[in-house]
């Protein structure tokens, strides 16, 4: 299947795969080859991508939607990062800002995925 994972500022990810693991809104879920057409809400999340090869793609998103339909996955994301781009010395260092500041629990979920994904 087509997948294609696009944030307003780059095309992350572009081609083909066997299956897509995310977070939308209410659960994880898994995209295989034919699926039935599915329109969604992504939550702060990781994604995984498998390609035809075997290799893994990983990615922390934060917001956005994830349209399955015609054997083509589209993740729009509001704000995404490729885990081979993450500096983990800064999501360590946001994760502890915000561990400190109890009231920005929004801003502990991202820190926390970035480091899951990169890890």
């Amino acid at each position: 299947m087509r997948v294609e994972l696009v944030s307003p500022e780059k095309v992350l990810y572009s081609g083909e795969a066997t299956i897509v693991i995310c977070r939308p809104e209410g659960g994880d879920a898994a995209f295989l080859p034919g699926h039935a057409p599915y329109l969604g809400l992504l939550g702060v999340g990781p994604v995984m991508i498998r390609t035809v090869e075997g290799k893994e793609v990983k990615a922390a998103v934060h917001g956005g939607f994830i349209e399955v339909r015609n054997n083509k996955v589209t993740i729009l994301s509001d704000v995404a990062e490729l885990a081979t781009d993450i500096n983990v010395e800064r999501a360590q260092a946001a994760k502890a800002k915000a561990e400190a500041n109890t009231s920005d629990l929004a801003a502990l979920r991202r820190a926390s995925v970035r480091l899951q994904v990169a890890a």
